[in-house]
């Protein structure tokens, strides 16, 4: 099931990319991912009621919900969008796929979560090989005050993206659901990004045509109602740090896909930075050998004889 959802979550987000190209032009980026959120979470909440799960959040979960909501479904797509307007998008892909190390680090700091030593050393393997994936888009960008702008940018999504794993992961600590918590996180995301387009002054629009109205779709029921119920799934079943490594593969399945649509052309440099990448994904989800048990001492015969004292002066 873990391999399952795993290779769910790293197909259907290593395909969004041209999805989300398809999605660019006459409607604001706002009520696009108002859209996608808000036909997906009509879609979880029609799927609850049919299997008599909905379930509304109380007392603290009921914050946490909202917390969610706002990080993972709101604040951490306007951040990345952002960013892409600043710097390359292969550099917020790299940035995006640091949330491995940040939940780590955020696991050990507010849960007090021991990290394996495998997971950072896979993590770092990943990270350097997107560097190397990515590494002509990235030294072709002038580095000055908009490329730390869009820095600045990324890692704010990624610490919004990072925090809403944490977010999940003690929703499911109080026995709810991802699919549950999802309908209600993304009703919240919707909310927030219809609000901040009224006030301020988005004009209103939609695209009819079967390229936006057939990316929209797929990005509302595969990337979003599958993707995220199948990640924050794994982030429940093998940790928030684990779960994140998925970030730092997607990138590689758009780069294969880019090569079949868009003419993209393997280099030597990049084949050496996919290695480590999937050595690295290798090294984070390695077992630790079984430590041997300790043979118990040979227990005294019930025959034997006793042993006699020694003879004393």
């Amino acid at each position: 099931m873990n391999a399952l959802l795993y290779g769910l979550v790293v197909l259907i987000w290593g395909t969004t990319w041209i999805a989300l190209k398809w999605q660019l032009g006459e409607v604001p980026i706002a009520l696009s991912i108002a859209y996608r959120f808000g036909l997906a979470a009509a879609v979880l909440f029609a799927w609850l009621l049919w299997r008599r799960q909905l379930v509304l959040p109380r007392g603290r979960a009921r914050l946490w919900v909202l917390a969610q909501g706002l990080c993972l479904f709101c604040l951490n797509f306007v951040c990345f969008l952002n960013a892409s307007r600043h710097i390359a998008s292969g550099l917020v892909a790299v940035v995006f796929s640091s949330a491995a190390l940040w939940n780590a680090l955020l696991a050990r700091v507010v849960h007090g979560r021991v990290v394996a030593p495998q997971v950072l050393g896979g993590g770092a393997l990943g990270l350097t090989g997107l560097l190397l994936l990515f590494w002509p888009e990235i030294t072709a960008h002038q580095a000055g005050a908009s490329t730390l702008a869009g820095l600045a940018w990324a890692l704010g999504g990624t610490l919004c993206f990072s925090t809403g794993n944490l977010l999940s992961a003690a929703l499911q600590g109080q026995g709810l659901k991802p699919v549950q918590t999802n309908a209600w996180g993304m009703a919240v995301g919707t909310v927030l990004l219809v609000g901040y387009a009224a006030v301020a002054g988005v004009p209103w629009a939609f695209d009819t045509s079967p390229r936006y109205v057939g990316a929209l779709l797929y990005l509302a029921i595969p990337g979003s109602v599958i993707g995220f119920t199948a990640y924050l799934t794994l982030v429940g079943r093998l940790g928030p740090e684990r779960a994140a490594y998925s970030t730092v593969l997607f990138p590689v399945v758009a780069l294969n896909v880019s090569a079949w649509a868009e003419g993209y052309r393997w280099t030597a440099p990049a084949l050496v930075g996919l290695v480590l990448v999937m050595a690295g994904n290798v090294l984070v989800f390695r077992r630790k050998p079984a430590t041997p048990a300790s043979a118990p001492a040979p227990a005294a015969s019930p025959t034997a004889p006793s042993p006699r004292p020694p003879n004393r002066a």
